[in-house]
């Protein structure tokens, strides 16, 4: 489990084993956020479904999050209508609304710290770009602000608003969504079939299966290898720092990001390739000294997102072939939000109702980005790479991480601790054995 602010501020509650063969409705596999907002979903409308995490729920990503709930991904919505033209542009946009809405609803009546806040996205070097997004949400219908001063030590030129988006504890929701619900922790999905998948020991018989494990380990089917790829992002939370009400993200891959948490303030950045770069903590340590010289860390913590082709998850049929088989991944850096869109689709989908918005999040849609033939060669590279130590998912050199201690996939980015335990998929299992020595 990710050591996080969120992890050493709530009790979660523990399950139990899966100890037998099980038949339902729906298999859900993955307790994080997208997981446990599915299991919820179906619950409620009285679906009868069980939910396998291979580890302990809320333990990977959902623990490392920032916990930002806003339809604001990015400079995204230009982008969107140049791609996909205005209606689906449209349509994402609300259905990320829609998702801030739902996360409101849900929190009324459970305490998890649930805050609204404008959420603001900003440049230092091009203030056009703010300026063009703001005319492209305003012709969907979005009254978006242009901002040219923000509370913040960082010279920015413009910015974009986005009021009435959210933040929240994220753990604390989940510790009290998961108490209705049927899960089985440290039962790890090792193989499918048709309409069933296996554990090490058992064989579980559903109707529908729901992959929600961050980064899908089917690879035979949907080319989700090919579709994603992983990058970690670093965050520290500072005591004596700024209060600055809102969520605010500077453009730009090696962009910070900013947000309070009670006393604290959140401060990330550092976007890299997982297995690609070095950890850089030290270089947002020394940011946040020179810009808050009085602060004091609270806590230091990674996270990893997985990152798709186009800027949109995936969020539908795994793959055309599996028409009981649902996928939800590729949340890019927006995980919460996408979480409850990826609950509200998939839902609807599960139980044979129509959703307008699957078609825009549908797996099935062309793969032909250039960041498509990036993924393909970072892949051959690793492939080719002699090494001792490979991964089991497909087969790449792993690569040592000095910094954080462990083996890091350069492909698709599994993760391992030194021993070889695996800490991220698509892996499905630890190394085979303990890996030799970096030299």
């Amino acid at each position: 489990m990710i050591n996080s602010l969120w992890t050493d501020t709530v009790v979660l509650p523990s399950f139990p084993t899966l100890d037998q063969d099980e038949t339902t409705d729906v298999l859900i596999i993955g307790g994080g956020m997208a997981g446990i907002l599915c299991a919820h979903c179906l619950k409620e409308a009285g679906v009868d479904c069980l939910l396998l995490e291979a580890d302990t729920i809320a333990g990977k990503t959902t623990a490392g999050t920032t916990a930002v709930i806003s339809a604001q991904h990015d400079t995204l919505y230009k982008n969107l209508m140049k791609k996909f033209g205005y209606t689906k542009a449209r349509l994402y946009l609300e259905a990320n609304l829609q998702a801030v809405s739902s996360f409101r609803s849900l929190c009324e009546n459970i305490d998890c710290d649930f805050e609204d806040i404008p959420a603001c996205i900003y440049s230092c070097s091009n203030a056009a770009l703010m300026e063009d997004e703001v005319k492209a949400l305003h012709s969907l219908g979005y009254n978006a602000r242009l901002l040219h001063e923000i509370p913040l030590p960082v010279p920015a030129l413009a910015a974009v608003e986005f009021p009435m988006q959210a933040q929240f504890h994220p753990l604390k929701l989940i510790a009290s969504l998961a108490e209705n619900l049927n899960i089985r922790e440290h039962s790890a999905i090792q193989a499918f079939g048709a309409n069933e998948a296996f554990t090490e020991h058992f064989r579980i018989k559903a109707k529908k299966i729901i992959v929600a494990c961050h980064f899908p380990i089917w690879n035979t089917h949907g080319f989700y290898f090919m579709k994603l790829y992983q990058k970690r992002s670093y965050i520290l939370a500072l005591k004596n720092a700024a209060s600055i009400s809102g969520s605010y993200v500077e453009y730009g891959s090696q962009g910070l990001y900013f947000r309070n948490y009670k006393d604290l303030l959140l401060v990330g950045g550092g976007d890299h390739r997982t297995g690609k770069k070095a950890c850089q903590y030290d270089k947002l340590r020394k940011y946040t000294h020179e810009q808050f010289p009085q602060a004091k860390e609270a806590y230091a913590w990674a996270t990893q997102d997985c990152i798709s082709l186009d800027g949109v998850p995936y969020i539908g049929c795994y793959s055309s072939a599996l028409p009981d088989m649902y996928v939800a991944t590729g949340f890019n850096e927006w995980g919460m939000t996408s979480s409850m869109a990826a609950a509200r689709i998939l839902t609807d989908m599960v139980m044979g109702r129509e959703n307008k918005y699957a078609d825009v999040f549908s797996p099935s849609r062309s793969m032909m980005t250039k960041q498509l033939f990036c993924n393909i060669a970072s892949s051959l590279s690793g492939l080719l790479t002699p090494s001792r130590n490979r991964c089991p998912h497909l087969g790449c050199a792993l690569k040592w991480n000095p910094a954080e201690h462990t083996w890091d996939c350069p492909c698709h980015g599994s993760k391992f601790t030194k021993e070889g335990s695996l800490i991220y998929n698509p892996a499905t299992g630890d190394l085979p054995r303990p890996p030799k020595k970096a030299e």
